[in-house]
């Protein structure tokens, strides 16, 4: 009789297990978690829906600095997939030995963004000083561009705050707490009326490439290549292009 029960009972779990297999395949109703810097929120938002679609799943974000985000994988926090604004911080994931194939899959460039109608008069970067303005803090990406970009030019003037990163300075420049924000081009794009943007003469030759990669820790290896395949893919890259961001 205790034989009986135990067929009787594992007969409804054999088939709730075949009807999800029918037709679904790896990753159906699953969950890709991908783990980005903060300047590609808006745009790997809108990467996300045509991929659900397709691979039926989830796809959650856990958008900040790349440098704070490479240190947390390395010391084996949960994730995905992998995306950064520079290789430095690809290289601290990739020196714990918790990455795998690196794909470069875009570019981008800092600009000035000033509250809508430029109230300070900002017109270029020597307008800095004697404003109150802000940037990324030294240790991560876009603070490292900026102080590039501010050596080249000789400015010196101090920024009134140092961000976490590059979406928190923009939201000083969009709540009106600062004059002026050094941004990535496509942060103006997706501020879209909220700020003006500002070109940078000679930007260009200090742009920020973006990295991905999948996780050793990745509970889908196949998804989240295929989130990989999918940023550098034609359709991928058009999005890309359509939100300011140059080809790789």
């Amino acid at each position: 009789m205790k034989r009986l029960a135990v067929l009787v009972l594992l007969l409804p779990l054999a088939a709730c297990g075949g009807a999800a297999d029918d037709g679904a395949g790896p990753g159906a109703h699953g969950e890709l978690t991908v783990l980005a810097a903060s300047s590609l929120t808006d745009v790997f938002a809108q990467l996300a829906t045509p991929f659900e679609e397709d691979h039926d799943v989830d796809v959650t974000f856990s958008f900040g600095s790349s440098t704070d985000l490479a240190e947390q994988v390395a010391d084996g926090a949960p994730g995905d997939v992998l995306a950064t604004a520079d290789s430095t911080s690809m290289g601290i994931a990739e020196d714990a030995g918790v990455t795998g194939d690196v794909a470069t899959f875009a570019t981008n460039v800092l600009t000035i963004v000033v509250p809508k109608g430029n109230p300070a008069g900002i017109e270029s970067l020597d307008d800095l000083a004697g404003s109150t303005w802000v940037r990324c803090a030294d240790e991560v990406p876009c603070g490292k561009v900026a102080l590039a970009v501010l050596d080249d030019h000789g400015v010196t003037a101090e920024p009134a705050s140092l961000e976490e990163d590059v979406r928190s300075t923009l939201d000083k420049v969009i709540s009106g707490e600062a004059d002026a924000g050094l941004v990535y081009a496509t942060d103006a794009v997706a501020a879209g009326d909220d700020v003006d943007a500002i070109e940078i003469p000679g930007a260009e030759d200090e742009p920020t490439s973006y990295y991905a990669t999948t996780l050793e820790q990745a509970g889908d290896p196949g998804l989240a290549a295929d989130w990989v395949t999918w940023v550098t893919s034609d359709e991928g890259q058009a999005i890309l292009r359509d939100a300011g961001f140059g080809s790789p």
